[in-house]
């Protein structure tokens, strides 16, 4: 890559983190409408442990997989690299005893808000590019990212920094959207859902599951493990027209006007659900690798 390119790749990576940071500053507090414990990421079901009808009993049901994809010993620290508002961390906070977790955001809103539901729990968050943190080199035993590479484009910056803070061993866990192709091979459908749905979350791409697994190798990685849980995620998918229509209704019934972020996000929303059923082009991942 020439200087120029990578001064051009600098500036957009910015430029959509700003974008970013804008969005979840604006438009978090509607999340509730999604979930009480603020997960703002799509569920996992499982016939045993989850509920089709109930949306929060299968968002957390993925915080459970997740947590036990890692090694979850005693007196361990991870990193939520893209924490969101705290809700998989309070999860595991909750859930496994004798962790630390600390989380990072580009919203100074999901930063302050977060910590005040994280009072009394051994976690923080702090204000922080997952791309570049300031956690020490082979310092953490195990990081996660739900949700939230995609607003780098799956990049390599952001897996090149976890592998970086992880100490040799660790595991890195990333549940996410991802595309089954090259962007110019979507079909025409395909395409126009891939477009909407990252200007409305503001996501600077999908990458692609064959190069991510090699870029992944590339980085150092190793026992990597790929699920297309697509299956397991596409219930609580389910419910995104049913919770935007609800949640519209409710700001009309109060008089309330929508945000042009809430509008963004809601429109998102919406092309991850009719990404969903473009299975031959989109799909939901679970990836566990190793440094």
């Amino acid at each position: 890559m020439t200087t120029l390119q990578h001064q051009h790749t600098s500036l957009l990576h910015e430029d959509n983190n700003f974008k970013t940071a804008e969005l979840y500053n604006e438009a978090t507090e509607d999340y509730e409408f999604w979930s009480r414990d603020y997960n703002m990421h799509f569920g996992y079901y499982s016939p045993t442990r989850s509920n089709l009808f109930r949306r929060d009993s299968m968002l957390n049901e993925m915080n459970r997989q997740i947590f036990t994809r890692l090694t979850t010993n005693n007196n361990q620290t991870f990193a939520d690299l893209g924490c969101g508002m705290g809700g998989t961390m309070r999860y595991g906070l909750r859930h496994f005893q004798n962790l630390s977790i600390h989380g990072v955001t580009l919203s100074e809103f999901q930063a302050t808000e977060g910590n005040k539901m994280l009072a009394g729990l051994n976690g923080n968050i702090k204000i922080e590019d997952y791309n570049n943190t300031s956690f020490q080199s082979n310092s953490l035993d195990g990081a996660i990212a739900i949700e939230s590479f995609c607003h780098s484009g799956h990049s390599n910056d952001s897996f090149a920094e976890a592998y970086r803070i992880l100490k040799p061993g660790a595991k890195l866990v990333v549940s996410d959207a991802f595309l089954k192709k090259e962007i110019k091979d979507l079909c025409p459908g395909g395409s126009c859902c891939y477009k909407n749905l990252c200007n409305g979350w503001s996501l600077e791409k999908l990458g692609n599951i064959p190069s991510v697994k090699k870029s992944l190798e590339e980085i150092g990685f190793s026992n990597i493990v790929i699920e297309d849980i697509s299956f397991r995620v596409a219930p609580s998918v389910l419910h995104v027209p049913f919770a935007i229509s609800g949640f519209v209704l409710r700001k009309i019934l109060n008089h309330e006007k929508l945000k042009a972020q809430t509008i963004n996000n809601l429109k998102g929303s919406l092309f991850a659900l009719l990404s969903g059923v473009q299975m031959n082009n989109f799909g939901y991942y679970i990836i566990t690798c190793t440094k």
